[in-house]
């Protein structure tokens, strides 16, 4: 797998594990009674934005490198 080609496969792991990881944790301003004058109510209180993307870097490294190992093996 060429360079460019293995940035844009795992670009695109990255993207679709990070919206699957963004849901995980989060409680909108209702669940939590804590509405903010001006915003919405389904508004997250905290999204820990940087742990998500971390959890997200490593999740996809793992199935970036799994994938990459199939098609090294199956040549």
């Amino acid at each position: 797998m060429s360079t460019p080609m293995s940035i844009a496969v795992y670009f695109t792991i990255w993207w679709t594990v990070l919206f699957a990881v963004l849901p995980f944790g989060i409680r909108s301003q209702h669940e939590s009674g804590e509405i903010a004058e001006g915003t919405d109510p389904g508004a997250p209180v905290a999204p820990r934005l940087m742990v998500k993307a971390i959890v997200t870097t490593a999740v996809s490294a793992v199935l970036f490198a799994g994938l990459y190992a199939y098609v090294q093996w199956m040549g």
